[in-house]
């Protein structure tokens, strides 16, 4: 739970970060509308990351719709659960109904699926309706862009899905319905390979990718023509579609979970989700008058697809890489939550600068503390002399007391009557008072005033106060030999009053009146009540005393118990920020990443610390603030955390050490510990260099090839961020004079970070050790009765 809650509030502060124009970042606008095509089921979890990439990135996002052709769509909105995303909370993503899948022989489910829709008007219908509604819809939208004269219609496919069996008629319809509202429709092919999912059914999903890229072979022909009936009127009349000869697609892009080292990518399929709306940005951006970086080179697509077709005319693929370099905003946020916490816990730690006496004191468990509440436990001592008015038992004469024991006197004169008055009068109310006592109820408003008072006394010391142990400071210790010393006082009050019972009469101080033994007698008795009686009183404000040193005691022991809880569940709390803050920052790039918490402690200080001296020593336990921990610990660790986070939000990351630009940012964190002799300062042109080593590793090609030779090879690079910061500029020199690809840059006023997209193309679909490694199983397949294609053999190219 606390990690959940730590995640979010981070992820909610990067979010917060990346809306860039609230710290003055600017977005890219593009220039004519866009469409994004998904076309089968399997390409549904790249719904949500492309359309809300493109959120994050455009500035009139307003009117990009999505199509998804899925099979057996029952309405014309796609489930966002199936999607992955509510596509950044809009409506805005139509589903298209294909020929259901479910329940189709795996050995003929693409030869199906294709005469399946041929043979059934209804599907061409129906599509025809969506798409023509879905066109008027974003006709809605042109005041959003600067013309109407171009739509880019994006189609994105997984290769090993069977509906792309049908991609040919999916994209020339919708190419024919957008064409009636726009002039021109350029169409790009996103085709994804997810190698990490093909797990046991390798060979089968390797055939349909093979099959598909065999088919995508032939629709990218110079010389693919294609006539249908796939326009279809309100009435049931089809109108033939034409294509060609040309090849279908502009430009076909090629993305892979493994990358041209061979690896898989970390990221997994996200890596590639951005490319689609990075290369999309890229092809239809709107270039301000006042972009710096016109001189830098900005994409032209022309000039790509040129670079791509090689000396032979033969139309190249293409694929591309992509990574950034941003603010570990995450992280940032995770790290001054967990410091925030441990300067609040350290402070609550700190030794208490009160005395013994003065901790007894505010507890009541010094000794005068004690002693006068004990006398009120007991009743007044002046209810003795009502015992004179006791009846006695007959009418002993002095001379028959006087050889007798004090005990003996008395029991001859009142037999146990004197014990069972003082036990019932004295004893007993004594005992009452003592139940009543609740020491820890009465602490419970006082400490919680304490712990936001200064200096605070919180549970922490209450902890150390209370322990059983022998050690100066600890009040538990001190009540006890206290208590000790008053057992040792009530045994010998109880031997003084057991020596005073057995003296005789005859030997005590009384008057003694001749000639008039009552009134000798009475005064007997008047003694024998002051003297014994007296001494039982004593005994009796010891022995409460010691009743209430024993409530005492077991109260702080309870105090004890729930502060020693508090410390663990504190311990505990920041244990678990401990581990989340970690293990996110285990996920960043390893110059990104670097030195986040030994930064971000110096930081939170001095935040905390500036805080505390403009407000005052104390404020983070205000009510204002943190208020009283004990009483959010009552509600559960999450409570604490909850409260903290909206701190940190509120006081902390809003502090000006947080709107540094993300190179002053990291270089300053690089050098965090630089003081320290083993350390080295990080010069800034070092750590530009890191940055734009990590940034060109990390946007390697998402594609992986087979003896691919350089000649072949097209590639062109792209930043996205500030072209007049001074990474940029350091990377627009970088190997300038011997580069062999074009660079170029994409300004936005950002300081947040920079993104770099590598493009490369030339290759061809026998380049792909992919398409190398299926070819045996697709050929098995197919000599084995699988029907892989809605197309005769005679339609198809051949294999390579």
């Amino acid at each position: 739970m606390i990690k959940t809650l730590a995640l979010s509030y981070g992820e909610q502060y990067a979010v917060q970060e990346e809306a860039q124009r609230s710290k003055g970042d600017g977005r890219s606008s593009i220039h004519y509308p866009a469409l994004f095509l998904f076309v089968g089921d399997k390409v549904a979890p790249a719904i949500g990351p492309v359309l809300d990439s493109c959120e994050r990135k455009w500035d009139n996002t307003g009117g990009v719709m999505a199509l998804h052709a899925v099979s057996g769509a029952k309405s014309e909105e796609t489930d966002r659960s199936k999607s992955g995303s509510d596509a950044g909370g809009k409506d805005r993503v139509l589903a298209m109904a294909l020929p259901d899948m479910a329940g189709s022989d795996p050995r003929t489910v693409r030869h199906e699926l294709y005469r399946k829709f041929h043979e059934d008007t209804c599907y061409l219908a129906e599509m025809n309706k969506v798409i023509r509604r879905l066109s008027n819809s974003i006709a809605d939208y042109g005041r959003l862009y600067s013309s109407f004269d171009v739509i880019h219609l994006s189609i994105i496919t997984r290769v090993d899905d069977p509906l792309n069996v049908l991609l040919p008629e999916i994209t020339l319809l919708a190419r024919a319905i957008l064409s009636q509202s726009f002039k021109s429709v350029q169409s790009d092919l996103y085709a994804l390979i997810n190698e990490r999912e093909q797990g046991d059914n390798f060979g089968y999903s390797s055939s349909v990718g093979l099959a598909f890229l065999r088919e995508l072979d032939r629709m990218q022909a110079k010389d693919y023509t294609f006539n249908a009936p796939l326009l279809v009127t309100e009435d049931g009349l089809s109108i033939p579609v034409s294509h060609g000869p040309s090849a279908l697609f502009d430009l076909v892009y090629l993305l892979s979970d493994k990358n041209e080292r061979g690896m898989m990518s970390t990221h997994g399929m996200d890596d590639n989700y951005e490319i689609i709306s990075h290369i999309s940005l890229l092809k239809n951006r709107v270039r301000p008058t006042s972009d710096q970086a016109t001189g830098h080179g900005g994409y032209n697509n022309m000039t790509f697809k040129s670079g791509i077709r090689g000396s032979t005319g033969r139309q190249g693929y293409a694929s591309a890489g992509f990574s950034g370099v941003r603010r570990p905003n995450v992280q940032i946020a995770l790290a001054v939550l967990y410091h925030a916490f441990g300067r609040l816990a350290a402070g609550m730690r700190e030794g208490s600068p009160w005395t013994m006496r003065e901790r007894q004191s505010l507890l009541g468990l010094d000794p005068d503390s004690l002693r006068e509440h004990a006398t009120q436990l007991v009743p007044e001592k002046d209810g003795l002399s009502e015992m004179t008015g006791l009846m006695s038992h007959g009418r002993p004469s002095y001379n028959e007391l006087k050889q007798m024991s004090l005990r003996e006197a008395e029991q001859q004169l009142f037999g146990d009557g004197g014990e069972a008055y003082f036990r019932n009068n004295f004893v007993a109310e004594s005992n009452r008072r003592v139940e009543g006592i609740h020491p820890i109820r009465g602490w419970r408003a006082l400490l919680a005033a304490q712990e936001t008072a200064t200096p605070a006394v919180t549970f922490y010391q209450l902890a150390e106060w209370t322990a059983d142990r022998d050690e100066g400071g600890s009040v538990l210790h001190a009540l006890r030999q206290h208590m000790n010393g008053l057992r040792s006082a009530i045994v010998s009050a109880q031997d003084e009053l057991e020596d005073l019972y057995a003296e005789s009469v005859e030997r005590q101080p009384f008057q003694r009146v001749p000639l008039f033994d009552k009134r000798t007698v009475r005064n007997f008795i008047h003694y024998l009540f002051s003297a014994v009686y007296g001494k039982k009183y004593e005994l009796l404000c010891m022995e409460s005393e010691l009743a209430l040193c024993s409530r005492l005691e077991s109260a702080l022991e309870q105090l004890h118990v729930e502060s020693v809880a508090r410390v663990k569940a504190m311990e505990t709390l920041q244990e678990d920020l401990r581990i989340t803050v970690m293990d996110s920052i285990g996920r960043t790039n390893e110059t990104t990443g670097q030195n986040v918490m030994e930064y971000y402690r110096v930081v939170t200080e001095e935040v905390m610390k500036d805080i505390e001296t403009r407000r005052g020593a104390g404020i983070f336990f205000s009510e204002k603030y943190m208020g009283s921990i004990s009483k959010l610990l009552e509600q559960g660790k999450e409570t604490v955390a909850e409260r903290l986070i909206a701190i940190c939000q509120r006081e902390i990351l809003t502090a000006d050490p947080f709107a540094l630009s993300f190179e002053e940012e990291l270089l300053r964190r690089a050098n965090v510990a630089a003081a320290y002799e083993n350390r080295q300062v990080l010069s800034k042109e070092e750590l530009f260099k890191r940055l734009y080593h990590n940034l060109e590793d990390g946007a390697t090609i998402n594609v992986r090839l087979f003896e691919y030779t350089q000649e072949h090879r097209h590639e062109e690079k792209y930043f996205f961020g500030d072209s007049a910061s001074e990474f940029l500029r350091y990377a627009f020199g970088v190997d300038e004079t011997t580069r062999i690809y074009r660079l170029g840059f994409v300004h936005e006023q950002r300081r947040s970070g920079v993104e770099k997209l590598n493009l490369m193309g030339g290759f061809h679909l026998e380049d792909l050790l992919y398409y190398r490694n299926g070819k045996v199983y697709y050929e098995t397949y197919a000599k084995n009765g699988y029907q892989l294609h809605g197309l005769s053999e005679e339609q198809l190219p051949e294999m390579r």
